[in-house]
């Protein structure tokens, strides 16, 4: 899939000064990945799912068109029909049972199901002038960022920005950690994606879903560093924020008698090196080049909100028809602990 490069240079001199945070509450739980493994129900592994409810086994752009084909979304902002996903947080007993790890909202989100928040950035987060231009993703782009096969730290260091916080109260971010927490977390652990913001501004999607877009040359998104020759045009910077409620596993002789922590995602790591998310591009029109165009910090004027019980309305029906809730003794999918 491509798009028309002198549309996507065009774009590359709109003004750009927000930044979107808003919540999104979980749309399904499911063992379906239609990125990676499209039309293959179950897909290897589970995922918690949030956004536009057209979310199905297969989603093959142009016939899948998520704004027109979506009635609902499980986010903030109704113009939101996009997808993400990630995989899911269990906790391993000393008895080798697994137990579904449960999310929970951030502050000032009581209330939403599950889910996640999500960013989008011209610039660092704690930058509210964000003055850098960029140009806002095109109908049937997607993109995946981190790799389900990593299991070193090394490895891990391809993706720049996959992180863990281990948080203390609702405040907490920082420090941030590479692999999973080795110790208890009061609250929870929140788990960080932030997506490459350098496009090559001609192809939607590539075969591995990661070579059309890269980080930038020098330095990181936050410190400005420009985008390489190969991806020019910059896009907004997204970030997915989980928080998963741990704080109900923290007894310590629940944990592997030799201390090790006791938590693995659901394609069966448990060092957290292969933390990975998804996203199908979904918005309404230009309503996210619009919001990314306004003058803003957090706030959308331009946009249109939902309350959070309408956010949690929004749902699709199981498609798998497996179960992810009890204590299980094996992950779902019977994926291999590594």
């Amino acid at each position: 899939m491509k798009w028309n490069a002198v549309t996507a240079a065009a774009g590359l001199i709109a003004p750009a000064h927000a930044l979107l945070r808003f919540g999104c509450s979980r749309l399904t739980i499911q063992r379906l990945d239609p990125l990676v493994t499209p039309g293959q129900n179950p897909s290897p592994h589970l995922h918690q799912i949030i956004g536009g409810n057209s979310f199905n086994v297969s989603m093959t752009y142009p016939d899948h068109d998520l704004p027109s084909l979506s009635t609902c979304t499980s986010c903030q902002f109704t113009e939101d029909l996009s997808n993400y996903w990630t995989a899911v947080l269990f906790f391993r007993a000393r008895n080798g049972t697994f137990k579904r790890v449960p999310q929970i909202a951030q502050a000032g989100m009581e209330g939403t199901n599950g889910g996640m928040v999500v960013y989008y950035m011209s610039d660092a987060l704690f930058d509210t002038a964000q003055r850098s231009t960029v140009t806002a993703f095109k109908p049937g782009f997607r993109m995946l960022i981190g790799d389900a096969s990593y299991n070193s730290r090394e490895q891990a260091r391809d993706f720049r920005q996959i992180t863990y916080t281990c948080m203390e109260n609702q405040a907490s971010r920082q420090p941030e950690s590479i692999g999973f927490p080795k110790t208890p977390c009061k609250l929870g652990i929140m788990a960080n994606h932030r997506f490459p913001t350098c496009w090559d501004g001609v192809n939607l999607d590539s075969p591995n879903h990661r070579d059309h877009v890269a980080y930038p040359e020098s330095g990181t998104f936050e410190s400005g560093g420009p985008c390489p020759a190969s991806h020019p045009v910059k896009i907004p910077q997204i970030l997915l924020e989980t928080v998963w409620e741990t704080s109900a596993f923290n007894r310590k002789e629940d944990w592997p008698e030799d201390g090790s922590q006791p938590f693995v995602w659901s394609n069966g790591d448990s060092q957290g090196f292969s933390s990975h998310a998804d996203y199908v591009f979904g918005w309404d029109g230009d309503s996210l080049q619009r919001a990314m165009d306004a003058h803003t910090y957090v706030s959308a004027p331009m946009l249109t909100s939902q309350s959070i019980a309408e956010q949690n309305k929004c749902v699709v029906k199981d498609m798998v028809g497996e179960d992810f809730d009890s204590w299980l003794t094996e992950l779902p999918g019977g994926n291999e602990i590594f």
